[in-house]
């Protein structure tokens, strides 16, 4: 599997802007060529560790979730690394190696390696190796629900669960699925999707969850609302509620993405 990490550094003076990058009310496009070493933040409670926060609440923005792409040192990491009680989390390996103590067992993840990490769950993550190891970590704010149990953690990877294809598509798109759809415990799902080239969405997907899309591999046109954008591996995508979707996938390679949805649970009624 190939995994795409942010470039880090800074561009050359010579070099020319960018212009993919837009924010808009219903969309957001971060290209990778914008995730370098003058836009990162620290965390509290992580040593030699950086990242890339690419979606969090905020007016406008994103309304459920946040989205950091973090870059550990080696001999870096947090032993308190989650400050908020309340959150729950999706933790993908794309480069290097990473120690995840969850459960009160340790679990080595390497790229491609997959963790949940329920709300209320103590874990830790460190980088033991000689090499920066760089991973997603998406979070939200658990919803829970009378009579439903919580989940539970669980250790994966995207090696190790099959993706299903979409029917009538011949295999030229297909979803990773590391939760069971119907399964009421999980108010998210953070999946992978896979277009082949030449694979297509073939309507403007209008719905309420919310997206966030990290282009994993490949390359693509991607329908945002009412414009077409070219995407490629190491860039992001914010899309509100509702916002109209759809893609045709481009290039040698196949096209693949980190999916963040908000999924199972009634909708609020008050703002």
């Amino acid at each position: 599997m190939s995994y795409a990490t942010p470039p880090g550094g800074l561009p050359a003076q010579s070099d020319l802007q960018d212009l993919r990058a837009v924010f808009t009310d219903a969309y957001a496009v971060i290209p990778r060529g914008c995730m370098r070493d003058i836009v990162t933040s620290f965390l509290p409670h992580w040593e030699s560790t950086r990242a890339w926060v690419i979606a969090r609440p905020l007016s406008g923005f994103a309304e459920t979730f946040s989205h950091y792409i973090v870059e550990v040192e080696p001999g870096g990491g947090s032993d308190r690394p989650e400050t908020d009680p309340g959150a729950e989390a999706v933790l993908f390996v794309v480069a290097g190696e990473v120690s995840l103590m969850l459960g009160g067992q340790e679990h080595l993840l390497q790229p491609g390696g997959y963790a949940f990490v329920p709300a209320g769950t103590g874990w830790m993550l460190n980088n033991e190796s000689d090499a920066t190891a760089t991973f997603h970590w998406i979070r939200k704010k658990y919803v829970g629900v009378d009579g439903i149990g919580k989940p539970e953690a669980f250790v994966t990877s995207d090696a190790d669960v099959a993706a299903i294809a979409m029917p009538d598509t011949n295999g030229t798109w297909a979803t990773t699925r590391f939760v069971e759809p119907n399964d009421l415990r999980h108010d998210m799902h953070v999946n992978i999707v896979t277009f082949q080239p030449g694979g297509s969405i073939p309507f403007p997907e209008t719905h309420v969850m919310e997206h966030g899309l990290y282009v994993l591999q490949g390359k693509a046109a991607y329908r945002l609302n009412r414009d077409w954008v070219e995407v490629e591996a190491g860039d992001y995508m914010w899309l509100r509620a509702f916002c109209p979707q759809a893609c045709i996938a481009a290039g040698p390679e196949p096209f693949r993405y980190l999916l963040y949805k908000d999924v199972n649970r009634h909708m609020p009624l008050t703002l």
